[in-house]
């Protein structure tokens, strides 16, 4: 029987966290009187016991709101806690301090609403015996156990959007456009917003780039009488026998390397071979933010029943997922430790080369 359920959400923000929180609320209280209590700040609410009560009244009016009312924190792993961030960096496995508050609450199972390194340790609760239930998050789409994870659809529509908006100062005044989205190690954002947002030349981690190749599509198109060219290219990607950009490194961060850059290497690489005129933009955080589309809002609802469902049922260490139009479940071990990338085949990159686009390559 369950009488009281967890929830906390994880990781980076993105559009579509508020409607989960609401689908686990609404379900959980007004189905199965089930009381629910959401953990503040991710894992470290767990640990520090910050915490409280949610009711109806608290997600309403939030199934469209970006971001995440319960706060979210992609530095605090509960079996690797940072005590002091002074060096030395001193860490602390806390994960029984968790377990006990969440005795102490008299919480019978636990949700946990986040991406790759949320559901690890998600996973690892299960295997301390502790009843988990998983929600996958993550604007990259990067996670190979569902077919698509929430947050994705309003960041590609994001993306997209850029993409149009570029198009008309690019022939304006006959420059090259750079859209840099993110994307460490998966080019979905890339790849998608880039075919709807009709780029010219898309690059993705997947695919390693070779400069020639792009400017050779520039000046083609020139020769073509098009005198602008959009480009769209994911954080991760490199060239050929080269390497990522990394912005900075942060020492007492769980990742600490930063990517950011690959628009400004593009666009320098571009004037100084061929001297076309070349700006880029950085998406960054806004792809993080705003309203979440309707397939987001429908699916995190979607995601968030079935989750109290599976606690309800007592089928837990699992992680709610989407097969086809179905929503069903996958172990938290099926689920964690394997990244969804772009398959070089995959039927989107076909369709972009039978169209003429350029990756790189």
């Amino acid at each position: 029987m369950i009488s009281t359920i967890g929830v906390l959400t994880g990781g980076g923000d993105c559009p579509g966290l508020n409607a989960v929180l609401r689908a686990v609320v609404k379900t959980a209280i007004g189905k199965y009187g089930i009381k629910v209590i959401g953990f503040k700040d991710g894992y470290r609410g767990l640990v520090t016991d910050e915490c409280r009560e949610l009711i109806l009244n608290d997600v309403s009016g939030i199934l469209d709101r970006g971001g995440t009312i319960l706060g979210t924190s992609n530095k605090d792993n509960p079996f690797k806690f940072m005590i002091t961030s002074k060096e030395p960096i001193e860490y602390k496995d806390m994960s029984d301090m968790c377990v006990q508050n969440l005795v102490k609450h008299g919480i019978d199972c636990l949700i946990t609403i986040g991406g790759d390194g949320t559901l690890t340790s998600a996973r690892d609760f299960a295997r301390k015996g502790l009843n988990v239930i998983g929600v996958p998050k993550t604007i990259d789409n990067d996670l190979s156990a569902t077919d698509i994870t929430f947050g994705f659809n309003t960041a590609v529509t994001t993306a997209t959007e850029a993409l149009d908006k570029l198009h008309t100062t690019a022939e304006s005044h006959h420059r090259v456009m750079v859209l840099e989205v993110m994307g460490r190690y998966a080019g979905w954002i890339a790849l998608e917003s880039g075919i709807a947002g009709g780029a010219d030349v898309i690059i993705i981690p997947e695919i390693p780039y070779d400069i020639n190749k792009i400017c050779d599509k520039i000046i083609d198109r020139k020769s073509k009488g098009r005198n602008f060219s959009i480009i769209i290219v994911a954080e991760g990607a490199k060239p050929l026998d080269g390497d990522v950009v990394v912005a900075k490194v942060l020492a007492n961060s769980p990742d600490p390397i930063r990517l950011g850059g690959i628009g400004n290497r593009l666009a320098d690489e571009i004037e100084k071979n061929i001297g076309v005129e070349t700006r880029v933009t950085v998406l960054g955080h806004l792809q993080r933010g705003g309203h979440p589309t309707p397939s987001d809002r429908i699916l995190s609802t979607r995601y968030g029943a079935k989750a109290v469902e599976l606690a309800v049922e007592g089928r837990f260490g699992k992680m709610v997922s989407l097969k086809g139009t179905e929503i069903t479940e996958v172990t938290l071990e099926e689920a964690v430790g394997k990244l969804k990338q772009v398959p070089p085949d995959n039927d989107l990159i076909r369709t972009g080369r039978k169209m003429g686009l350029c990756f790189g390559d």
